[in-house]
């Protein structure tokens, strides 16, 4: 029998947003790593909706930098941090050919921890070439090797059916400190239904589960600041029909 998660901390959250207000700006910011690219190509297409925040990839939308294409993305974040026009200081360096920042971008930390849980609600595209994911990302603001990430979840569209493939793990990216750690792991239900994942990480170890089983526990967690995103992927061509959805209902955050 699988393990089970353990129960939700008494303490009163320290983030929590079912975005039946909206999209706050306060705590989240809709652009994805804005730093690297022009603000047209890094915003988010999004509706409220009764289920929470729909994130969309539209028709008309631009691929995230010319460079990646075709990469379209809707993204949501919880901090934003870059140094100044031409320079490679920011968050989550990507590629190494020739990274520079273009949109100067003053840094934002709404929220930003360094441990402690967070619950996610979701549910994943089936639209062709799309990917939702959520990643914790180290924020590089207090040092250039604080870089490591944790893969809550990545899931693909064709990975989505009565049962589910997801990646998660930890990456390494630019921390000496971290090795990468990832695997795919089988969800049995289907993904596109609403569905809670939670991440729990510090003291050396960072847990992942799902519908309040453990996926996996991992030796290792990064121990700087981190900001959460929450993104839809168009990966390829664009292709099938628009817009192509997906949900995130509620998050919330425990120290």
């Amino acid at each position: 029998m699988a393990e089970s998660l353990p129960p939700v901390p008494s303490p009163a959250p320290v983030f929590s947003d079912d975005f039946s207000s909206g999209l706050d700006d306060e705590r989240w910011i809709a652009h994805y790593l804005p730093q690297w690219t022009e603000p047209e190509r890094s915003q988010a297409r999004y509706a409220i909706v009764e289920a929470g925040l729909q994130l969309r990839i539209e028709s008309d939308q631009l691929d995230w930098r010319e460079e990646d294409a075709p990469l379209r993305v809707s993204n949501v974040q919880t901090a934003v941090f870059s140094g100044v026009i031409g320079s490679t200081r920011g968050t989550h360096r990507h590629r190494q050919d020739g990274l520079e920042v273009r949109t100067e971008t003053p840094s934002r930390l709404l929220f930003a921890p360094t441990r402690g849980r967070i619950d996610l609600t979701v549910a994943a595209s089936t639209d062709e070439g799309c990917m939702l994911a959520a990643w914790l990302v180290g924020i590089e603001n207090l040092a250039e090797r604080d870089a490591g990430e944790i893969c809550i979840f990545e899931i693909d569209a064709d990975a989505v059916s009565t049962t589910t493939r997801a990646r998660v793990g930890v990456k390494a990216h630019h921390d000496p400190r971290l090795t990468t750690d990832m695997a795919e792991v089988v969800l049995p239900f289907d993904a596109c239904e609403p569905h809670t994942w939670t991440v729990i990480w510090g003291d050396g170890e960072t847990v992942i589960g799902c519908e309040g089983r453990v996926l996996r526990r991992i030796p290792q967690s990064p121990d700087y600041p981190m900001m959460l995103l929450i993104d839809l992927f168009e990966i390829g061509a664009p292709s099938g029909d628009y817009p192509e959805t997906a949900v995130v209902s509620g998050v919330t955050a425990w120290d």
